[in-house]
Formats: structure tokens, C-alpha cells, sequence
């Protein structure tokens, strides 16, 4: 299954723009680490799009991603994704053992604290966001309270990168489209 292909899934699915947001800026993400760990890029990158294409029609823990990932049996999609977007949610009881599979486990939950910061920002802009600020931000629990930090530092963990680089990496790859992400900034009001 290539990108096109992932993509129309997407849009035939999902009709919330900042769940489409949350969609790409995972798929960034993974994009990043594959390029990194010299793996596929594509399906890496597919893996991380797909990940919540079901969200909308199977809200709730019983049903997704269980239910999505029939859907994307039923489309073609490799095994090895559709088992990588089980895995990402702890209740499917999927382990997580390939690197792709630990990758969207690190980068799902932290995409969003990332956006929440940029987002209060006065530039809300990706370009001068920084992990310490995101830093700043992750002591306030009742800041972005549904980004699990907990799940953020277990899922880190088991991905093996240290969090606060795994911080700056997923900056760093949510830059590369922060337009299509809505985070490109706002010219500064002079005073």
C-alpha cells in the first residue's frame, strides 16, 4: 500500500481536520525515524497515516483500531501494517516488536503535546519551538491533560530513544510539514 492509497483511506473516513492533522504529523514522524534507522520510508510513513483513519466510526476502545484494521485487510494492506496500527494501542493486547511497531507507539501521543505547545505560542509556529519548551509545558499536567505523559515516557522507553531527543526528533519532522499542519506561524503583531 503506497501513500495515494493511504491517503484516500484517510479522506474517506475522516472528516475532523485536526485528526487528518494528527494523521500527518505521525506519519512525519515516522517518516523521520525510517529515514534514521535507514528503513522504509513508505511503509513506515503509511503505517503512521493510517494509525487512526478509524477514530470517527469506531470511537471507542472496543472498536478500534480492531475494527479498522478488517477495513484495511479488505483494501490490501500488508499485514505487517495493519499488525503495526494494532499495536499502537495497548488494550488490542498486540505486542509491539518490530522498531516501526515501537515507533508509532513513541511518536502517536507526543505529536499532540507538540501541537498543543506550538499552538500557545505566540508565533504558534514550529520553527522556533524547542523541547524545552515543550519541557516547560510537560510539568503542567492539567496543560494538554489528554497527552499521556505517562504512556509518552513508557512508550519512549520502549522505543529506546532518550525522551527529550525523541522530543526535538518529532519537532523536528512536524517542521518539515508544518503548513499542512497549521503550524507554520502567524506574523507577530507589532505593537
Amino acid at each position: 500500500m503506497n501513500r495515494e492509497e493511504a491517503l484516500a483511506i484517510v479522506h474517506e473516513y475522516v472528516k475532523n481536520e485536526n485528526l487528518v492533522r494528527h494523521m500527518l504529523a505521525v506519519e512525519a514522524a515516522m517518516r523521520f525515524y525510517a529515514e534514521k534507522f535507514q528503513q522504509d520510508v513508505e511503509t513506515w510513513g503509511v503505517v503512521g497515516l493510517l494509525h487512526d483513519f478509524d477514530w470517527e466510526i469506531h470511537p471507542t476502545l472496543e472498536q478500534h483500531p480492531q475494527d479498522g484494521a478488517q477495513i484495511l485487510r479488505e483494501r490490501g494492506a500488508p499485514e505487517e501494517i495493519v499488525r503495526a496500527i494494532l499495536s499502537h494501542a495497548d488494550h488490542t493486547g498486540v505486542p509491539r516488536q518490530s522498531l516501526m511497531e515501537k515507533a508509532l507507539a513513541a511518536c502517536d501521543e507526543i505529536t499532540g503535546l507538540i501541537t498543543a505547545v506550538a499552538l500557545v505560542r505566540p508565533s504558534r509556529s514550529l520553527h522556533d519551538l524547542t523541547a524545552s519548551s515543550v519541557k516547560k509545558k510537560w510539568k503542567d499536567r492539567a496543560f494538554a491533560a489528554g497527552a499521556s505523559r505517562e504512556e509518552i515516557e513508557k512508550c519512549t522507553a520502549e522505543f529506546n530513544v532518550p525522551l527529550w531527543e525523541h522530543v526535538e526528533n518529532v519537532i523536528q519532522a512536524m517542521r518539515r510539514i508544518a503548513p499542512q499542519l497549521g503550524l507554520e506561524g502567524q506574523p507577530l503583531q507589532e505593537q
